[in-house]
């Protein structure tokens, strides 16, 4: 057991761990430029806590000026609306205040949805006015036509707008709250896996909106019940249509209708009805686009549709012996002087990695922009004039992201920001100047202005010192990295004890773990820097490790496919030679090792000839009970990979657990719901195997309120103490 002298007094309060916003975390947010380039409006919180309101900087003058309070306090975790409650799990916010806004594409209008109604601006002084009021059914998903002119949204499962000069709101769709569907609204796995926040999509010129007709009427209800609350009946229960891996998922229509009302007209989505509508996106020329997925996740087709008829045109087909991941760098292009339709910059990772490459406007590559062993993060901005597309990447180092430039001639890329770590950075209009978030293992986040020519910067935003970083005494980790039992390299963080205290090792040995696709933990990032639960264990004497195993983010498809078909196995494999790595290097103690992840990494507890403790937080126990989208992107269905799905299982390998297991959920999680730690506390008891048990009654996936946090931190801190 650690040196228990110095458990009473750990430097770095418990509280801590818990608190939001962390610390070097309270920076402008949610930035953007104002259509004529001359303000950056963002997100920000006086107090330094989390209720946030907006503000503009001002280019020319330098000054920073408060621009919308919200209303009543804005939004706060009482007053939200169950849909509200469930948008903000998805998008995974905890933000309150002002949390969503909207400049108008083509005026100086800004859009404020709050939980009281929607509010607009002029976005130049103006207090924010009321434009509609929530009354009975929330309003959801408010949107600025592109000239600022109207204003759609849905509520009670139907598309409205509204004039910005207010008056009536004309209903445009209709039929679907009667029958259960709904008319704008993206489905639970378009917003959860998808990333495709919206239902509904302005054409450029205002006149149309595009809107999906979501069914699933036909998907058996899952019901929540709020086993914590003081009553019963329909206020404590939740009833979802989730989508299990295997079973049937929603049927998607696309439409398209006049802001004056009439009948929609459908677009050809094809004959098969068991797909994904992945992206809507409409053209310069006035046509929508659409990226239809196949449910097998090997097939995704770039289509183009007349709106007035629907007919539909293919533009280009990707195909995967892996599988597609999503993206959102398809960036269509204007016409030329000549009036010829422009073309598209398009992503693929048919090479292996993701790269750039130049369509014409039919279809037809022209050329390929980017290429190497290094995959595009995010294409942030097209210059068509210079001709120059704007991206960002780790070219020279996976755990880095840098902004780049390339030629729509080809060529090679020219590397913009110059500071390693990471650059996460928004173009203005023009394409003359950028905002850049900037931060790395040393340095909290700082936000700057910088020319986009050449980096220089023009002036900072922020770059405020956070007191708190000093007075808690974070370190950032040390970088290590290691070859795995196949030769492959893994980066990973080791977070050493202080050596005045504890010695130099070996350590009671902690591995933090994520471990699933789609994430990377280990980068030269402010994040590592503040894993507040890592830096609070390692000043009690732990040390603690994190690892980037196959199947985790940005370093190629083939290092992502090693999953394929059976999770749970070379990621287990990986952490378990990072434990081998650390024993040899003799920071470790093998029998004092222990291990703990949340979601998927509360997946990962195996291997127990390694771990001897293990704390699981909403683990996916089997794969069966998690949703289609994601799970059969790399398992399949359960009913053409039976032996997969019951391999990669928890329940499957629970009579060889031989440590200690500290299980926690919280009851209302809609996302990985707790049947799946009750369903390993059955095969447990079955197997008559000892377990510890946390439940939050009123927590979802992300558990929000501070007490719970709290206690959480100390039940898992005591749990380690005592079994390590």
């Amino acid at each position: 057991m650690p040196n228990e002298t110095h458990l009473d007094t750990p430097p770095i309060p418990i509280e801590e761990i818990a608190r939001y916003p962390l610390p070097g975390t309270i920076i402008p947010a949610s930035l953007a430029f104002s259509p004529d380039d001359r303000l950056v409006t963002y997100l920000l919180s006086p107090q330094g806590n989390l209720t946030r309101q907006l503000y503009a900087f001002d280019i020319q003058t330098k000054q920073h000026r408060l621009l919308a309070e919200p209303p009543g306090g804005g939004l706060t975790e009482e007053n939200v609306s169950l849909e509200e409650a469930l948008r903000r799990e998805r998008v995974r916010q905890r933000e309150l205040g002002v949390t969503q806004y909207a400049w108008a594409g083509g005026a100086m209008r800004i859009l404020l949805p709050f939980q009281a109604g929607v509010f607009v601006s002029d976005g130049d002084g103006e207090p924010p006015r009321k434009l509609l009021e929530s009354q009975g059914a929330p309003i959801q998903d408010a949107q600025f036509s592109p000239d600022g002119e109207w204003v759609a949204y849905v509520q009670d499962a139907e598309l409205y707008v509204i004039s910005y000069d207010g008056g009536e709101a004309r209903q445009l769709t209709s039929g679907a709250r009667c029958s259960g569907k709904t008319h704008g609204l993206a489905e639970y796995i378009a917003q959860e896996e998808m990333h495709r926040r919206h239902g509904f999509w302005w054409s450029p010129d205002g006149r149309f909106l595009a809107f999906a007709e979501v069914d699933e009427t036909h998907i058996p209800v899952y019901r929540i019940v709020h086993q914590g609350k003081d009553f019963t009946g329909k206020s404590a229960q939740e009833d979802h249509r989730y989508p299990f891996a295997g079973g049937p998922n929603a049927r998607v229509r696309l439409g398209v209708v006049p802001i004056t009302g009439g009948d929609p007209v459908w677009m050809d989505l094809g004959d098969e009805d068991d797909i994904y509508l992945a992206r809507v996106q409409w053209l310069p020329d006035g046509r929508l686009s659409a990226q239809l997925l196949n449910r097998d996740q090997s097939v995704l087709e770039l289509v183009a549709f007349e709106p007035q008829s629907g007919e539909c045109r293919r533009l280009l087909c990707e195909e995967s012996q892996v599988w597609i991941n999503l993206h959102d760098m398809f960036w269509p292009l204007k016409a030329d002087n000549d009036g010829e339709q422009g073309g598209f910059i398009w992503a693929s990772e048919r090479s292996g990695y993701r790269h750039l490459y130049l369509y014409a406007a039919d279809g037809s590559l022209m050329r390929q922009l980017t290429a190497g062993e290094w995959a595009v993060d995010a294409l942030v901005g097209v210059d068509e004039q210079a001709g120059l597309a704007y991206f960002t990447a780790g070219m020279d180092d996976p755990r880095e992201c840098q902004l780049y430039a390339v030629s729509l001639q080809g060529g090679k890329p020219r590397r913009i920001t110059t500071e390693a770590g990471t650059h996460t950075v928004l173009l203005d209009h023009a394409c003359q100047r950028f905002v850049d978030t900037y931060h790395s293992l040393h340095q909290p986040p700082t936000v700057r202005l910088r020319s986009l020519k050449d980096g220089v910067i023009l002036t900072m935003l922020h770059s405020k010192r956070d007191a708190h970083i000093t007075e808690l005494g974070l370190q950032p980790p040390e970088m290590v990295s290691l070859q795995n039992r196949d030769g492959a390299t893994l980066y990973g963080a080791v977070y050493r004890p202080p050596a005045d205290r504890f010695g130099p090792g070996p350590y009671p040995t902690l591995v933090h773990v994520y471990g699933g696709p789609h994430k990377q933990m280990i980068a030269n990032s402010w994040e590592p820097t503040i894993y507040m639960r890592d830096q609070y264990l390692r000043n009690l004497g732990f040390l603690v490790f994190v690892l980037d195993n196959r199947g985790s983010a940005r370093r190629g498809l083939d290092f992502e496919a090693a999953i394929k078909g059976g999770l749970g196995h070379v990621e287990v494999e990986d952490q378990v030679d990072g434990v081998r790595w650390l024993v040899a290097m003799g920071l470790a103690d093998p029998e004092r090792v222990g291990i703990f992840g949340w979601s998927y990494g509360g997946y990962m507890g195996r291997a127990p000839e390694t771990f001897k403790a293990a704390a699981a937080g909403a683990p996916v126990t089997h794969w069966d009970g998690y949703d289609t989208h994601y799970t059969e992107r790399y398992m399949r269905t359960p009913q053409s990979n039976p032996r997969g799905y019951l391999e990669s299982s928890v329940m499957r390998h629970v009579e060889g657990i031989q440590g200690k297991l500290l299980l926690v959920h919280g009851l209302i999680d809609e996302n990985v719901h707790f049947r799946h730690t009750a369903r390993l506390i059955n095969a447990l008891i079955a197997a008559r195997k000892p377990y510890e048990l946390l439940l939050f009654p009123d927590e979802r996936h992300m558990p929000r309120r501070l007490e719970d946090r709290v206690y959480m931190e100390e039940r898992i801190r005591d749990f380690f103490l005592k079994n390590l």
